[in-house]
């Protein structure tokens, strides 16, 4: 009976110690690791240039999550070799480099969000560790927030930095910035230990977490006038924007009609010549501002590759690159000229009814062209029609369309040109024009508005814009919009150009204004809507709120039948 009582008790104290793991029951760790001590003594000043590691010790086992995306080192050490823990958990941080020390320098890790508890993933938030080779740590620093200014919703990962160069004659902007932290979620950030002197602050969207401004690539902000760091500063505040693309040649490719020449970067102005014996006519189209330049010639005419690939060579200019390139052709017949309409079976009341074409339009013969009444196979209705002004792709039909009336719009072959081609087949479009009391009206007045002309954009819940205006004065009306909840921007363009210039952080130049309405316009139908948008108005837009109502009750209060301008009012593809 003993020897059995016996071997219960070593049992259950062997099954007992065999049992290793986190209590059950009781309160969850929420507490963050807490930071015991390093390698470098208690005064982190004199620290030897000649030192080549960094030990942080904490109270329990920690992990580094995205160190390479976290840690930030300033002023930079280049030759980072080894940083602990990799895979596995320590009570230790240990980063070790090859590169000797500046002298009489405050060095700065901030580790950003990297450290974590092992067991719970409790966050030491924006930790930092600083010591001096100087007899001093420097202690100033540049704090304030950052703003995405073309930002609606926010980013699933804020990668938002800033940083500061030091003021020389000339400033490397492809090296790291000689300090430099990271943006926390609200928008705040803050440069500590920093050393008296003259800096250019820059903040940047850090996509590839190089801790570089890549231009073309990501959004920044900046000022032209140096700081001068004497003194702590607070609230210095920035706004990054989309940054302009260096241009650049990208490629050519076949396309319906010639060839299609890209770029990266949007040049001003491009010239191309054809260096082809066999082909010596063509046409070049370019917008101002577009990355896209098409070559048109008529391939089936100067037999060019009918049977077989040929290399067709052309040399462009854009003002500041001349360069020869050439594309490897071979003619593709389905890519004939053809018009189509997007429309699904319905049109806006008092709107143009809009022809697309996959060629860029120069002619139009409507002399043998028929809009007919559905059901009426006699009578024709007057009409007009025209190349649109804003997109030569675009043909816009003119009539006294009647809302609920169904209409037929007959387009022989052969009416609509292009420079070396037409539309190849007859094509009859059958639409309706729709109610007006299924749409809404909405008029914005602006306080503070722009002194120079602007767009203004409804935007949709996926941040594409549908309707917009470019106009000047304070107030803009768009009639006749399918209801639902739409996001108001404004782009503000002053230099004129009809096109909304990025930032030029090269040549110093900031981008052109942009605006945000703080809440969402709803559109119901048959409704007018005034909207008073004050620009000065700080509050940000909450899209979480923002749905797309199913069905909204139809008011009593009556619609203001205004009629649409087109050319300014038109959904954007």
């Amino acid at each position: 009976m003993k020897r059995l009582l016996l071997l219960f008790v070593i049992g259950f104290l062997v099954q007992s110690c065999a049992r290793v793991g986190s209590p059950v029951g009781g309160l969850k760790d929420t507490i963050a690791p807490k930071f015991l001590g390093s390698n470098i003594d208690t005064t982190r000043i004199n620290v030897p240039r000649d030192i080549k590691e960094l030990r942080i010790d904490f109270d329990e086992y920690i992990t580094l999550k995205d160190v390479s995306k976290n840690l930030i080192i300033s002023p930079p050490i280049k030759n980072i070799t080894r940083i602990i823990p990799s895979n596995i958990a320590n009570k230790f941080v240990l980063i070790q480099w090859s590169d000797t020390l500046q002298a009489n320098t405050t060095y700065n890790f901030n580790f950003g969000n990297s450290i974590v508890d092992n067991n719970e993933s409790n966050i030491l938030r924006y930790f930092n560790f600083a010591f001096s080779t100087g007899e001093k740590l420097d202690d100033l620093y540049i704090s304030g927030e950052i703003k995405d200014a073309m930002a609606i919703k926010k980013a699933s990962e804020n990668k938002l930095v800033v940083g500061l160069y030091q003021v020389k004659d000339t400033i490397n902007y492809k090296q790291k910035p000689y300090y430099i932290t990271k943006v926390d979620d609200d928008g705040y950030y803050e440069l500590n230990y920093l050393s008296p002197g003259k800096y250019k602050i820059v903040a940047f969207d850090d996509e590839n977490g190089n801790s570089m401004y890549d231009q073309g690539k990501e959004k920044i902000g900046f000022q032209k006038e140096a700081v001068d760091v004497e003194k702590s500063i607070s609230g210095l505040n920035l706004k990054v924007y989309p940054s302009k693309k260096p241009l650049k040649y990208v490629e050519m490719k076949e396309t319906p009609g010639g060839v299609l020449m890209t770029f990266e970067g949007k040049p001003d102005d491009v010239k191309v010549l054809s260096i082809n014996d066999k082909l010596k006519d063509i046409k070049v189209t370019h917008r101002p501002k577009s990355d896209s330049v098409n070559i048109w010639f008529d391939a089936v005419k100067d037999d060019i590759g009918q049977t077989v690939t040929e290399n067709l060579k052309f040399s462009y200019d854009t003002g500041n690159k001349q360069d020869t390139v050439s594309v490897f052709y071979k003619y593709n017949k389905k890519n004939t000229m053809d018009i189509n309409n997007d429309i699904s079976g319905t049109m806006a009341p008092f709107s143009d009814f809009r022809l697309n074409s996959n060629y860029y339009l120069d002619k139009l013969n409507t002399d043998k062209w028929t809009l007919k009444v559905a059901g009426d196979s006699i009578n024709t209705i007057p009409f007009t029609a025209k190349i649109s002004e804003s997109n030569p792709y675009h043909i816009l039909v003119k009539s006294e369309f009647m809302e609920g009336k169904k209409y037929q719009l007959t387009v022989p072959k052969e009416t609509v040109s292009s420079f070396y081609a037409k539309n190849y087949q007859s094509k009859r479009f059958d639409f309706e024009v729709d109610k007006v009391e299924n749409f809404g009206n909405v008029k914005f007045i602006l306080q503070n508005a722009p002194t120079t002309s602007y767009w203004l954009q409804l935007l949709d819940s996926s941040e594409k814009p549908v309707y917009q205006k470019y106009t000047k004065g304070s107030e803009v009306l768009f009639p006749i919009l399918k209801p639902g909840e739409y996001i108001a921007r404004i782009l503000v363009d002053h230099n004129e150009n009809k096109y909304w210039d990025e930032s030029d952080f090269q040549n110093e130049i900031f981008a052109e204004d942009s605006y945000i309405y703080y809440k969402p316009v709803i559109v119901r139908p048959l409704w007018d809507s005034n909207e008073t948008w004050d620009l000065k108005d700080t509050r940000t837009l909450d899209t979480s709120k923002m749905t797309t109502p199913k069905a909204v009750e139809t008011p009593k209060k009556p619609l203001n039948k205004l009629g649409t301008d087109n050319e300014m009012l038109t959904p954007v593809k």
